[in-house]
C-alpha cells in the first residue's frame, strides 16, 4: 500500500472518530441541559414542600442531577434486570446518605414520605 493511501485511510478514520466523538459530546450536553432544567423545577418544588433554604435547594438540585445521571446509566446499560435493580438500590442508598448531609431530620423524613406517595401515584 502506498504512503498516500495509508495517509488517506488514516485521515478518513480520524474524521469518522472525530465525528462520533463530537456527536456523543453534543448529545451528552443536550441531555445534561434537559436534566438540569428538570432538576431546577424539581428543586423549587421540593423547596416549597420541605421549606428549604437557598443553599439546601442548590445542593438538592446538584444531587438530583448527579443521581439522575447515575440511574439513567444503569437503566440504559445492558445489565440484567436483577443487576439493574441491585445497582439502582445502591444508588438510592447513596442518594439518601447524600441528602441526609444537608437536610435536617424532619425535612428528610418528609422527603421520603412525599417521594413514596408520588411513586405510588405514578
Amino acid at each position: 500500500m502506498k504512503l498516500q493511501h495509508r495517509i488517506a485511510l488514516i485521515s478518513v478514520a480520524a474524521a469518522a472518530v472525530a465525528g462520533f466523538v463530537y456527536s456523543q459530546i453534543y448529545i451528552h450536553e443536550k441531555n445534561r441541559h434537559e436534566i438540569k432544567e428538570i432538576a431546577e423545577e424539581l428543586a423549587l418544588t421540593w423547596k416549597e414542600q420541605l421549606d428549604l433554604t437557598e443553599a439546601q435547594t442548590l445542593m438538592l438540585q446538584d444531587a438530583i442531577i448527579e443521581y439522575t445521571i447515575k440511574k439513567n446509566e444503569v437503566i440504559n446499560s445492558s445489565l440484567g434486570t436483577n443487576q439493574q435493580v441491585r445497582k439502582l438500590q445502591a444508588i438510592q442508598r447513596s442518594e439518601y446518605n447524600s441528602l441526609k448531609r444537608f437536610l435536617d431530620e424532619d425535612q428528610f423524613e418528609n422527603y421520603i414520605s412525599l417521594n413514596k406517595q408520588l411513586t405510588r401515584k405514578s
